[in-house]
């Protein structure tokens, strides 16, 4: 279980396809203090750490995985966003974030909000998906790349976040152009409330 409340960047130094799966390489500041079988979301992902060596870490990612997100377009020195697990005893920052990307979405604008930036990205509209829980709602929240935010003029298959300076310096948001695709996590609370509703 996640916050995202994003710790770091990682860099991607080493890719290794291995039939299905990739095998990344990554380097991290704190990566000295993971361990294997550990896990930490990169870009909103859940991944288990495989091996450790000093500040440089391996992790795998699957066939479902690579699908579902933007992980397979990751090229060596990219970063990604990471956060360890939740520590159980923590202040609840950001919201509840599984480290399940659900799909992926594109940035579709960016505006300069005179020192933040408004983000808008799209989705592909899905009236099923929707129907489980899969949208945005106007204040609640979204994990963009892991990155726990408030959804701003939402549409059926749109939205938008508002990035302060803060976040755009310490997370891959700078990295962010029209065109990037970039993963995104609903809600999980609508999940709930989307299932509760076929018992009725």
């Amino acid at each position: 279980m996640f916050s995202g409340i994003i710790e770091s960047m990682a860099t991607v130094i080493a890719i290794e396809k291995d039939q299905n799966n990739i095998h990344f390489t990554f380097n991290c500041p704190f990566g000295h203090e993971l361990a294997p079988a550990q896990s930490l979301a990169h870009n909103g992902v859940c991944l288990t750490i495989v091996s450790v060596n000093g500040d440089q870490y391996i992790t795998t990612a699957m066939k479902e995985t690579l699908d579902r997100s933007n992980l397979g377009e990751l090229k060596v020195g990219d970063e990604v966003n990471v956060e360890r697990a939740m520590p159980i005893n923590s202040r609840m920052d950001g919201h509840i974030v599984q480290g399940h990307v659900d799909e992926t979405a594109v940035c579709t604008n960016i505006e300069n909000a005179e020192g933040s930036y408004i983000y808008t990205f799209e989705y592909p509209l899905n009236i099923e998906m929707a129907r489980h829980g899969y949208f945005t709602v106007d204040k609640g929240s979204v994990a963009v790349n892991g990155v726990s935010l408030t959804v701003c003029n939402p549409t059926d298959n749109t939205f938008q976040v508002n990035i302060i300076p803060y976040t755009f310096e310490h997370t891959n948001f700078h990295a962010i152009k029209i065109g990037t695709k970039v993963n995104i996590e609903f809600d999980v609370l609508g999940k709930i409330l989307a299932r509760l509703s076929h018992f009725k």
